[in-house]
């Protein structure tokens, strides 16, 4: 019998119900059958060492992000999406009741749960609620409350800490660990079968509105993320008709103001880590780009910055330099070096890069990132005459960025 594909999730969380949502179709189509594993988020992120609740680390402006991002995935996909203003709210009697019902009916049940914690807007840790939804599936709302429940609920939280999955929606099949329903991309590269395009995260014929429209690319060479996104967004502007505008910025500086630690990668957990690592070699190699992580992680960018400021030609060949040949461009030398064989004015650019004029500049863009919301990079601000700006977080997000380029009416 042919390995089932399993999906680990918990309806405290709006990227699992998504993938609930997408993920029969996708197996369907690679002949695999669906295992649901209803875990505790909460469990999950207490074995690996996460906090309880992750939003209460999030600086504002990424709070702010992500709520936006829960909306327009779910208008992405044709659900209207939100977040409760106590998200999140206890799931464990919820998950209860999905352990609770026959495997033929859990799926409807978990399905039912999630539809009312992210659209109807309820309490699923309200026993009127559990109950309305038991009723309707043929369940005692008792049995929540079983030590057989309560047991068959651990031992899948654990199956899934054994198996590596430190949140949700995780998808497991043999070796193939994926984690998050934007990541479905990466899962199919892993799966075989048909590839999906992540510029295109949903099917539709998506055509270019005829208004000027201008992206600015907020981004810093000490970011791999944001050299994944440089790799692309010339080719979507430019199918867009949108101007892409480059802006460097200071994103220590940009974290500090807004209270995130410096090396956000230093501040997460081994497993995530090493899952961020992954997540660099499987979007490289999904837009077909080479990537090498550097030995001097984490680098200075102070002068290659500003280099970028006087030239925003010499972006491109600073990433390369850095994410691809593993050079030290915090070095002014090979910083030179770099920009001679891009056929650049090596000397002019480096002497131009330390008027103050320049300098005041790259901290003028960093306030300006700060003032428009921006919580860390790659970021993308879509401006379009008449309409407040849409902003957009992560190179993982590029598909949104050519469904808002679109025209698509995504809320903010």
């Amino acid at each position: 019998m042919t390995e089932p594909l399993r999906f680990f999730y918990d309806v405290v969380c709006p990227y699992a119900y998504l993938a609930s949502l997408q993920i029969e179709e996708f197996a369907a189509v690679r002949g695999l059958e669906v295992q649901w594993c209803p875990v505790l988020l909460g469990g999950l992120l207490r074995a690996f060492g996460a906090p309880d609740d992750p939003n209460r680390a999030m600086s504002r402006p990424r709070a702010r992000l992500t709520h936006a991002d829960i909306r327009r995935q779910g208008a992405l996909h044709g659900h209207r999406l939100a977040v409760p203003a106590e998200h999140p709210r206890r799931t464990v009697e919820a998950m209860r009741l999905v352990v609770s019902a026959p495997q033929q009916r859990r799926n409807a049940v978990a399905g039912a749960l999630f539809r009312a914690y992210w659209e109807q807007g309820l309490d699923v840790a309200d026993r009127g609620v559990l109950g309305a939804v038991a009723a309707a599936h043929d369940l005692d709302v008792g049995a929540i409350d079983l030590p057989a429940v309560k047991a068959e609920l651990r031992a899948c939280t654990e199956a899934a800490v054994a198996v590596g999955a430190f949140g949700v929606p995780t998808f497991v099949r043999g070796p193939v660990r994926v984690w998050g329903q934007d990541r479905l991309a990466v899962l199919a590269q892993a799966l075989g079968g048909p590839a999906i395009d992540p510029r295109y995260p949903v099917p539709g014929a998506w055509t270019s509105p005829s208004v000027p429209t201008t992206v600015r690319f907020f981004h810093d060479f000490s970011s791999p993320f944001s050299y994944l996104a440089s790799t692309q967004l010339e080719a979507v502007c430019a199918a867009a008709n949108a101007t892409l505008e480059m802006v460097p910025i200071l994103l220590g500086g940009l974290f500090r103001d807004i209270g995130t630690v410096d090396v956000p990668l230093f501040a997460m957990h081994a497993h995530k880590q090493a899952w961020v690592r992954q997540d660099l070699d499987d979007w490289a190699r999904l837009w077909g780009v080479p990537l090498r992580f550097p030995s001097g992680f984490p680098m200075r960018t102070v002068l290659p910055l500003r280099v970028a400021v006087v030239e925003p030609r010499a972006t491109a060949p600073i990433y390369r330099a850095a994410w691809v040949d593993e050079r030290p461009i915090d070095d002014r030398e090979v910083l030179a070096a770099v920009l001679d064989e891009a056929g650049l004015p090596a000397r002019a650019l480096l002497e131009r890069a330390e008027h103050d004029d320049i300098k005041a500049r790259l901290r003028r863009n960093t306030q300006d990132a700060g003032q428009a919301g921006v919580c860390g990079v790659p970021s993308f601000a879509v401006q379009r005459p008449g309409r407040a700006p849409v902003l957009l977080w992560g190179q993982d997000r590029i598909g949104m960025l050519v469904a808002t380029l679109a025209g698509l009416d995504l809320p903010d």
